[in-house]
């Protein structure tokens, strides 16, 4: 069976947490599977890797249409194979039209929906209604659709109701135990600006909407003031998401001591330093399929505190590998809290209740590196994937 898996991140081209899971399925399934990568990007010197770039004439073009241009070329490429299998809306018009063209079967994977991540006309302007169309479209005539937790999975069926839910199937995002492991050290730490001996509160994430971090920025002006806040933030959607996180991380600076803000992309190696130091994660997303950052800090033995949206509660448990921090969303797909001030106070009271308590702590994060061992490791990942593969292929 050969299956062209279809991305527009792959390493060393990252930036989000769908990138790591293409990454790692691809790498798991390759053992006893025939997988072509056909990504966006810089020719990579993998084998079986065909990476594309965007058509000069479209350079300028709006970034929906930019994408349009690789998918065309992604989707004549992939004459020959058994079976495509898309991830994202950039990929997705790919495997649709891949699908139609060859005659063979599309698989999809979920990591995010458009339609509950609104704030991404603020990037793509019009192009948003072109995204939204790509991801629909794609999603309502796959062969099978791969949601990342069973949140996802009611998202996806509240988004498009025409889709059965039989050919709707929950395959976790994974997690790599022999690569996320804590890393102790303090020399690398105090060159990043870490200081070893405080406690600290660790975000990793990009600075979207989506992520929530104004939310967090508020809650730590009522953290203790030993505590520092350790941001890993980078690639702003917007400049004006960028703007506004500046300023709060400017003010901030101003009002205590420990705000220390990496706004580039670690190696993990560095990452994991920062995780395996860390009293607390936090991950105050307002919409999060599953969050593939809170199994690598879970990974590097680090407790969670996660806001009780989308598929965090599928990861993180409350009271056993960290604390789940409640929020009621206004249904109009942003996830904006419906009373904010409560969701800060919520959130800087979790955050204070685990910080303070640095041997429950210390539990939570063994309870963390548990569970990720045991709940989702990529080779389980795979199996279930190739399974549905062959059910497809077989049903098509």
């Amino acid at each position: 069976m050969r299956v062209d898996l279809l991305t527009r991140e792959y390493p060393p081209e990252i930036y989000g947490g769908a990138g790591v899971h293409v990454a790692e399925l691809v790498r798991a399934m390759r053992g006893d599977l025939d997988v072509v990568v056909r990504c966006f990007g810089k020719p990579r010197d993998e084998p079986d890797t065909h990476a594309y770039l965007v058509p000069q004439q479209l350079a300028n073009a709006n970034p929906s249409l930019a994408t349009l241009g690789v998918d065309l070329q992604i989707a004549q490429d992939a004459g020959g194979a058994d079976l495509v299998h898309s991830h994202t809306w950039y990929a997705n018009a790919a495997g649709r039209l891949a699908s139609m063209l060859h005659g063979i079967p599309h698989v999809v994977t979920a990591h995010s929906l458009e339609p509950l991540r609104p704030w991404k006309a603020e990037q793509l302007g019009g192009g948003y209604r072109i995204s939204s169309w790509i991801e629909r479209e794609a999603f309502e005539t796959a062969d099978a659709v791969i949601a990342v937790s069973e949140g996802m999975k009611r998202d996806i069926l509240r988004s498009y109701p025409s889709l059965d839910d039989s050919r709707v199937s929950v395959i976790y995002n994974g997690i790599d135990l022999t690569d996320w492991n804590a890393v102790e050290d303090d020399e690398l730490l105090r060159s990043l600006g870490v200081d070893p001996d405080r406690p600290s509160v660790v975000f990793v994430g990009r600075i979207t909407r989506q992520k929530g971090l104004p939310y967090l920025l508020r809650a730590a002006r009522k953290l203790p003031p030993e505590v520092q806040l350790v941001l890993c933030a980078g690639a702003p959607d917007t400049p004006e998401i960028m703007a506004e996180v500046s300023d709060a991380v400017r003010v901030l600076q101003q009002e205590r001591t420990g705000v220390v803000w990496i706004d580039r992309l670690l190696p993990r190696r560095e990452l994991s330093t920062i995780l395996g130091a860390a009293t607390t994660f936090v991950c105050p997303s307002v919409y999060e399929p599953l969050g593939i950052v809170n199994l690598e800090a879970m990974a590097c033995g680090a407790a969670v505190v996660g806001t009780a949206t989308g598929g965090i509660p599928e990861v993180v448990q409350d009271g056993v590998t960290g604390r789940l921090v409640p929020i009621e969303q206004v249904q109009d797909g942003t996830g904006t809290p419906v009373d904010p001030d409560r969701f800060v106070d919520d959130l800087a009271a979790a955050l204070t209740e685990v910080v303070s308590d640095p041997e429950t702590a210390r539990r939570y994060g063994e309870a963390g590196r548990r569970r990720a061992e045991e709940e989702f490791s990529w080779a389980r990942i795979a199996a279930d994937t190739r399974a549905l593969y062959e059910r497809v292929i077989r049903g098509s």
